[in-house]
């Protein structure tokens, strides 16, 4: 439908990841490149829109490249191991007072509430503290890596009650120790930490990558830990890359359901990412972003909505809700992020070794991708699980889809006698057969 405002539109798209989102946990990652190429500034405006459509938010910030310029503007030149500089007392000074400055200015500006500013109206209480404790990284290969920390732990139960509150939770690279003692800590370490300490929903990472490309260049939408651990190894050790990688893999061996690889360059990263289906980064998770399964119940609707374009258009013979409620455990279902994309049916024939592949469909967004491939061949497996020796088709419009995947011509004396009775002479349907032995 056409509309005059096209935000409308992606606006009721929308609507069931606002709903989806509201009330869970959010760890985001802003490295310090984005606030020092000027990008803080929509990302603050972003994250009020979050905060107002309900997510709770912890904030971890980086500083890296500001660090790096006060210390080059003082002639200091820290000693870097594997890309981590050692933080003596010098360099720690830096450090302090950089993420000082840095969070102060990010309070500051979530605090803006003028009628001109994006953030006019939304009351935002920003916390920061001693929330992460530390520990130092101690000599390492004969390296005193002195005020260089990891974390020990981080107070979840304290942010659990900030986030209760409905305050939105400021982290710096910074931990505290039992001794008094402040360490320099690795932003995205502080963020896989919180991210598993609060069980939270989500950890986003936004970096300089748009995400992981495949050998052709294309991005790689989901990845399993496993899928992406080689990629983490072969990163340049202390990379951003290898720093995000190795929180993500670890977020989600650690029961952190999604982890979003995203770059801060684009404007649209974090939002396109959190309210669209196909996103605009990586995820990496153990959890099947698009699944293929059995159809239960639940997907009536869902599938309803995916065969009506079809049967309108004639590919497919119309089936009523309560036809596909009693049929439901012939279909097999593609789900993706809650949305069923594709489905296929066997049905069985009783007293013969012959079933009808039936009602094979994929969304047309999601075409091209060798869904319909899966789908035929998960109805195989579960037609020789069957006993079946033989697998027919009726088809108006794909006949050489299905001759490709091994089907061949046949006639209606081919067909078990109930379906040859039923026949829709009307439709003239091809019948195409393929052999399972």
């Amino acid at each position: 439908m056409d509309t005059r405002f096209p935000f409308v539109d992606w606006f009721r798209n929308a609507s069931p990841y606002i709903n989806a989102h509201r009330g869970r946990t959010f760890v985001i990652l802003i490295e310090g490149e984005a606030m020092a190429s000027g990008r803080g500034e929509q990302l603050i405006q972003d994250l009020a829109l979050l905060h107002t459509l309900g997510v709770r938010l912890v904030v971890v910030f980086g500083i890296r490249p500001q660090v790096h310029d006060a210390l080059t503007a003082a002639g200091v030149e820290p000693t870097r191991v594997d890309g981590r500089w050692v933080a003596d007392r010098t360099v720690m000074a830096h450090v302090e007072q950089v993420a000082a400055h840095q969070r102060l200015w990010l309070e500051a500006r979530l605090s803006l509430g003028l009628p001109s500013t994006p953030l006019h109206g939304v009351e935002l209480s920003v916390i920061s503290g001693n929330l992460v404790t530390a520990k130092p990284l101690g000599v390492r290969e004969g390296v005193d890596f002195d005020h260089s920390g990891e974390v020990r732990r981080v107070r979840a139960s304290a942010i659990e009650g900030l986030l209760e509150k409905g305050s939105l939770v400021l982290l710096p690279p910074l931990g505290f120790s039992s001794t008094g003692e402040v360490f320099d800590l690795d932003a995205s370490e502080v963020a896989h930490h919180a991210a598993v300490a609060l069980k939270a929903d989500k950890l986003i990472l936004l970096g300089e990558s748009e995400g992981l490309e495949d050998e052709q260049g294309a991005l790689l939408r989901q990845l399993s830990p496993a899928e992406a651990e080689p990629r983490r190894q072969q990163a340049l050790l202390g990379s951003e890359l290898a720093r995000h990688l190795n929180a993500a893999c670890t977020a989600a061996r650690e029961g952190v359901a999604r982890t979003h690889l995203l770059s801060w360059r684009n404007h649209d990263a974090l939002l396109g990412e959190l309210f669209t289906r196909d996103g605009v980064g990586t995820m990496i998770t153990q959890h099947r972003y698009e699944q293929l399964r059995p159809a239960t119940l639940n997907d009536v609707a869902g599938l309803l909505e995916l065969l009506d374009p079809l049967e309108r258009r004639g590919m497919l013979v119309a089936r009523s809700r309560e036809r596909l409620e009693h049929e439901i455990d012939d279909y097999m279902v593609i789900e993706r992020d809650g949305m069923v994309i594709g489905c296929a049916a066997l049905h069985v024939f009783p007293d013969t070794t012959v079933g009808e592949m039936a009602c094979v469909a994929v969304h047309g967004n999601y075409r091209g991708g060798e869904r319909g491939e899966r789908l035929v061949e998960a109805l195989e497996r579960r037609a020789r699980q069957h006993g079946l020796s033989e697998m027919f088709v009726l088809t108006t419009h794909t006949a050489h889809w299905f001759v490709e995947r091994g089907f061949r011509a046949a006639s209606l004396d081919d067909l078990p006698p109930l379906k040859r009775e039923a026949y829709n002479h009307a439709r003239k349907s091809k019948v195409l057969v393929k052999n399972l032995t």
